[in-house]
């Protein structure tokens, strides 16, 4: 495997690409997924598939997200192809989201994530203040 640091071995195809390279293929895919609003609408949306969820629906399933946030989120995850937009011409429009096949397979991946969050953040946020505490004189 591919080391992930600068200066590493250059991958040979079939092997891991180097974080450090801005065309990494998982670098590219944080750059679009790895926030907190993302990984949020796409579990909302992975509980109702394979239905779908009006805009206003899912701001009221998502705590703390702006309008505008939330907005810009589907927005991107739209053109990414994870989720698709359905617009009912009624005035005014009612537009319905749902997760597409590709953003149903990304489900897996963030509930892991989460699963590591609950398990480990607790030790995170210890280390945390320990660290906290010994810069404090």
């Amino acid at each position: 495997m591919t080391t992930s640091r600068p200066g590493g071995p250059d991958p040979r195809p079939g092997e891991r690409g180097d974080l450090f390279d801005p065309d990494c293929p998982t670098r590219r895919l944080l750059d679009r997924v790895g926030t907190k609003w993302t990984s949020m609408v796409v579990k909302v949306l992975a509980r109702e598939a394979p239905g779908e969820l009006r805009f206003a629906d899912l701001r009221r399933r998502v705590p703390g997200v702006s309008q505008k946030m939330l907005s810009v989120t589907l927005r991107s995850l739209v053109r990414d192809g994870l989720v698709a937009r359905r617009v009912e011409p009624t005035v005014p429009p009612a537009v319905h989201y749902r997760l597409t096949e590709l953003g149903l397979s990304l489900e897996e991946p963030l509930s892991a994530l989460r699963v590591w969050a609950e398990t480990h953040m607790s030790k995170i946020d210890r280390n945390n203040r320990l660290a906290d505490e010994s810069t404090v004189d």
